[in-house]
């Protein structure tokens, strides 16, 4: 909008001028606006296409580097694990001998995979899997019966 200064300092709001790209409506057909609003709304949404097609690109990239440092770390763990479980097996083969010493931190590990193990079952046993998808995909097809009426 422009603005026009009054005498006493203030502005008030006008009319825009027109600049060489616009028209008036009254001198367009419906045709043509309704082809303009449909060229309009072809560009917004190959536009919004484009934007979203970028941002889960870089969403990937982004995502996929994580994914590999969680593997780098996931593999650190691992020998921490290893180490710590060799010095274990090291510290107590002072007191029991090597070989047995060897046996107790085996058996701790066992029991610690058991547990696991046993808190997996009962998180997938757990799980529910789609049950508000599975009763709203029922209601789809007598939607698009006309002859039926929708729930």
């Amino acid at each position: 909008m422009s603005e026009n200064p009054n005498p006493t300092g203030t502005h008030r709001a006008g009319v825009p001028p027109l600049d060489e790209h616009q028209e008036t409506a009254s001198g367009s057909s419906l045709g043509e606006l309704f082809g303009d609003l449909s060229q309009n709304v072809s560009d917004l949404v190959r536009q919004e296409a484009e934007l979203a097609k970028a941002e889960l690109r870089e969403t990937a990239r982004s995502a996929a580097k994580g994914a590999g440092l969680y593997g780098g770390a996931g593999i650190a763990g691992h020998f921490v694990l290893l180490f710590a479980s060799l010095a274990a097996m090291f510290g107590l083969a002072h007191w029991v001998g090597l070989g047995w010493s060897a046996l107790i931190v085996a058996g701790v590990w066992a029991i610690i995979a058991a547990v696991m193990a046993t808190v997996a079952k009962k998180q997938f046993n757990s799980a529910k899997g789609l049950p508000k998808t599975k009763e709203t995909i029922k209601d789809i097809p007598p939607t698009f019966n006309p002859k039926e009426e929708t729930p």
